[in-house]
C-alpha cells in the first residue's frame, strides 16, 4: 500500500465520528458490567436468604427427629420393652431387672418412696406393670444383704480388717467388722472405695468388752481365717483382742486410724491454757445469740459432744468467715447491719485471731496428711510423702517453734512406726474414713427408724458396698432364701429396742384392761 493511502487511513481512524463510537461502545460495556454487578449482587441475596431457609429447615428436621425418636421410645409397644420381656423369677411375681431397680432405688430413697418412684415412672411412661410394695422392697435387700455377708473371703487369701463400732439409743452399739483383699487395694493416688469392700459381722450388743469382741474377732477368724492386717481406732476393746489373732502362725498386726490419732494429739496441743475451752464457750453463747436474728447468717453449726477433735475443721472456718466481714465493713453479708450490732454480738472473736491462726495450721497439717493416707495407704514410703506434702505448704515447717510443727513430727513418727509394723514390700490402710461413711449411708437408709434403736435393717449394710444387678440378685437369692434370712435377723438381733418398747406398752394396755374390767 503506498505510503499515503496509509496515512489517510490513519486520519480517518482518529476522526470526531470514530472517537464517539468508542465512547459509546465504553458506556454499553460500562452499563452491561454493572447491570452483571446487580445480577450477581441479587442471586447472592437470594443465595444467602436460600441457605438461611436450608439451615432452618435442617434444625427443625433435626428437632422433629429428635420428638419422633423420643415418642417412640415412649410409645413404643409395651412387648419392645426389656423390663417386660423379661420373665418373672421362680416362686416371684417379678423378674429380676425389677427386683434390682428396686432394692437400689430403696437404698437411696427409702423403701416406701422406691414404690412410689417407680409407680410415677411406669404411669408417665405408660408402662401396665405391677409395682413391688415398699415391704416386698425391703424383704428383697435384707435378703441380698444377708446372702453378701455369707459370701466373703476364703481362708487363703490375704486381708485387712477394719473395726469399729456405732452408738445407737440407750447402750445399744454395732460392732461392725469390714473386709478388703490387700491384692485389692487401690493403687496410689486413687481412695479406696465402697466396691471394694465386704462385709464381714454385724453385731449389735448392749455392751462391748473386750471378751465379747475377742468373741466375735474368733468366730469369724474361724469361718475365713484371721486377717493379716486389723485396723481400728484407739479403743481398747477393739485393739487389744486383735493381737490374740493369728494368720498362718503369723500373728495379725494391728494399725491405728490416723483421723483418731490425729484427734488425740491435736486435743492436747491445743486445749493447753484454757484457751481453746473459752473459745468454745464463746461460740456456744453466740449461737444462742444470733439464732433468729438479722445475724443469723453468721450462726455456728453445733457442735459434736463424740468425736469433737476429729471434726474442728467446719468450726476454724466460721470463725475465720466472721472475723473477714468484722473486717470488712462494706462486705455483701453486712448489708442493713449495723457495726455496732456486729461488734456487740461477734466482736469477741478479735481477742483469738492469733489463735485462729495457730489452730488453722494444726488442721492444715492433719488434712495433708490425712489426704496422703486416703490416696496412697500405708507403706514405706507414706512418711516421706507426709513430710514432702507438708514442706509444699510450708517448705520452713520444721524450723518453727509452733503447735502445727509438734503436731506435725508426732504424726510422721506415728506413721513411721505404723509402716514398720508392715511385712516387708507389703502394703497396707491406715484411714477408717470409709467405714465411717458406710455408717453414714446406714443411718440414711434407716432415717426416722435410727430414733428407736438398731432394727434388722442392719442386714441392708453389706448392700451399700455393691450396685444391685440382675447377676447379683440372681446369685444371692438362689443361696439364701427367705426363711434363712428371717433366722439370720432373728439371732442376730434377738429382741430388739423397739420390740422391747412395743411389749412394754402392751403389757400395760393388758394389765389396765384387767383392772378396769375386775372394777366393772
Amino acid at each position: 500500500m503506498p505510503l499515503c493511502d496509509l496515512i489517510s487511513k490513519n486520519k480517518s481512524r482518529k476522526s470526531p465520528s470514530n472517537k464517539a463510537a468508542t465512547c459509546r461502545r465504553s458506556q454499553r460495556l460500562q452499563l452491561r458490567n454493572h447491570v452483571l454487578k446487580s445480577r450477581l449482587d441479587h442471586m447472592r441475596q437470594q443465595f444467602l436468604e436460600i441457605k438461611k431457609r436450608l439451615n432452618n429447615t435442617v434444625r427443625g428436621l433435626e428437632i422433629a427427629n429428635a420428638e419422633l425418636a423420643l415418642r417412640s421410645a415412649i410409645e413404643q409397644p409395651a412387648s419392645n420393652l426389656a423390663i417386660l420381656r423379661e420373665r418373672a423369677m421362680p416362686s416371684f411375681q417379678f423378674n429380676l431387672t425389677t427386683i434390682a431397680t428396686a432394692i437400689e432405688l430403696g437404698k437411696r430413697v427409702g423403701f416406701r418412696a422406691a414404690a412410689d418412684v417407680m409407680n410415677i415412672v411406669f404411669d408417665m411412661l405408660g408402662i401396665e406393670i405391677k409395682v413391688p410394695s415398699h415391704d416386698a422392697i425391703e424383704q428383697w435387700t435384707l435378703r441380698l444383704g444377708v446372702a453378701l455377708s455369707k459370701d466373703t473371703f476364703k481362708k487363703e487369701e490375704r486381708v485387712l480388717w477394719m473395726v469399729d463400732h456405732s452408738s445407737q439409743i440407750g447402750k445399744e452399739r454395732l460392732l461392725l467388722i469390714v473386709g478388703v483383699a490387700l491384692d485389692n487395694l487401690p493403687p496410689p493416688d486413687q481412695t479406696l472405695t465402697f466396691d471394694k469392700l465386704k462385709v464381714l459381722a454385724m453385731v449389735p450388743g448392749q455392751s462391748w468388752k473386750k471378751e465379747d469382741v475377742q468373741r466375735e474377732y474368733l468366730k469369724l477368724a474361724e469361718q475365713i481365717g484371721a486377717p493379716v492386717y486389723l485396723l481400728c481406732d484407739g479403743a481398747v476393746e477393739l485393739r487389744e483382742p486383735a493381737e490374740k489373732l493369728q494368720n498362718d502362725g503369723q500373728k495379725t498386726i494391728v494399725l491405728g486410724d490416723l483421723k483418731h490419732r490425729a484427734a488425740n494429739v491435736l486435743e492436747k496441743e491445743i486445749s493447753r491454757g484454757g484457751r481453746f475451752q473459752a473459745f468454745l464457750t464463746e461460740v456456744g453463747l453466740t449461737r444462742n445469740r444470733v439464732q433468729q436474728t438479722e445475724l443469723d447468717q453468721f450462726a455456728p453449726s453445733t457442735l459434736r459432744s463424740k468425736s469433737r477433735f476429729m471434726n474442728l475443721g467446719p468450726l476454724f472456718k466460721w470463725a475465720t468467715m466472721v472475723l473477714y466481714h468484722l473486717n470488712t465493713p462494706g462486705s455483701d453479708a453486712r448489708t442493713e447491719i449495723s457495726e455496732e450490732r456486729m461488734e456487740q454480738k461477734l466482736g469477741w472473736l478479735r481477742e483469738y485471731t492469733s489463735d485462729l491462726d495457730s489452730w488453722n495450721q494444726c488442721q492444715e497439717v492433719i488434712d495433708r496428711s490425712l489426704s496422703v493416707i486416703n490416696l496412697h495407704g500405708l507403706d514405706a514410703q507414706t512418711e516421706e510423702l507426709v513430710e514432702r506434702s507438708l514442706s509444699e505448704h510450708n517448705p520452713n515447717w520444721r524450723n518453727e517453734d509452733c503447735s502445727s510443727t509438734r503436731i506435725a513430727v508426732q504424726l510422721i513418727d506415728w506413721i513411721k512406726q505404723s509402716s514398720g509394723k508392715l511385712i516387708p514390700g507389703e502394703r497396707s490402710w491406715l484411714s477408717t474414713e470409709i467405714l465411717e461413711s458406710l455408717f453414714g449411708k446406714y443411718k440414711q437408709v434407716e432415717r426416722q427408724h435410727s430414733k428407736g434403736g438398731f432394727t434388722r435393717l442392719i442386714a441392708a449394710i453389706p448392700t451399700l458396698c455393691v450396685q444391685a444387678t440382675r447377676e447379683i440378685v440372681r446369685q444371692a437369692f438362689k443361696a439364701v432364701d427367705s426363711k434363712a434370712t428371717q433366722k439370720w435377723i432373728k439371732d442376730s438381733l434377738g429382741k430388739t429396742l423397739t420390740a422391747r418398747r412395743n411389749a412394754a406398752y402392751r403389757e400395760s394396755r393388758e394389765k389396765t384392761c384387767n383392772k378396769l374390767s375386775i372394777a366393772n
